[in-house]
């Protein structure tokens, strides 16, 4: 069994000036975990568009331990119409949730910057810094949007050449962008419990990064030197 060989990895520098921006702005503007979650929240919306994109362009594809409904799917372009369009509409929904809590959570804080959190045990309120999204905050946000495009546009092509040339699990495909999305649960939860403060926005921060350089890496070069050439 042939491999296909390793490209040049252009894209990770990208990725990496993209969150060390991000977390710079966080520094210098003395950001919350509201402000810096909503330029990850945008990247994350670039790594949907793409990872369907990806699937679109499949010329051909690995259906193996794949299913819908308890049942295994063939490699039809039928299939591959469903599996992005299934894609689109669960990452997407994910993401609407998500968005309608950074929504609220921007709608509501105090002109501190801090909203009220119940503590589940003694029932008491706690406030927690979330940080007050200004007009600037929105300029750069999409300054950092702007640069992951970049970045992922970059890894797109070169991951849509080495699919091309292979044949990649489309179930694989379609669950990877999904792992990018855990260090936003753990800022959450731990962000909360830290009091949403400097300690919780560099935590995230390498979280994300950690993440973003992780799968990146594993995409570029487990998945791409994995599959067998046509």
């Amino acid at each position: 069994m042939s491999t296909v060989a390793r490209p040049k990895d252009q894209a990770l520098t990208g990725i990496l000036v993209g969150n060390a921006l991000t977390l710079i702005s966080a520094l210098v503007f003395g950001w919350g975990l509201v402000q810096l979650l909503w330029p990850f929240w945008i990247q994350s919306l670039v790594i949907g568009w793409y990872s369907r994109q990806r699937i679109l362009k499949l010329a051909d594809y690995c259906v193996e331990g794949v299913k819908f409904n308890e049942r295994p799917i063939e490699a039809t372009p039928e299939t591959q119409r469903k599996v992005a369009t299934f894609f689109a509409i669960h990452y997407g929904g994910f993401h609407l949730v998500y968005f309608f809590f950074l929504l609220a959570f921007t709608l509501t804080a105090s002109s501190a910057g801090y909203i009220d959190v119940r503590n589940e045990g003694s029932g008491e309120l706690m406030a927690v810094h979330v940080g007050r999204v200004s007009a600037l905050d929105w300029l750069v946000f999409a300054g950092l949007g702007w640069t992951f495009w970049r970045a992922h546009r970059a890894s797109h092509e070169e991951h849509v050449a080495a699919d091309l040339a292979g044949k990649p699990n489309i179930g694989l495909l379609m669950v990877m962008p999904y792992l990018r999305v855990i260090p936003m649960h753990l800022t959450i939860i731990l962000g909360v419990w830290l009091g949403g403060g400097g300690a919780a926005i560099v935590l995230f921060a390498l979280l994300k990064a950690g993440a973003d350089v992780g799968m990146h890496r594993f995409e570029h070069w487990k998945l791409q030197t994995s599959v067998s050439l046509r």
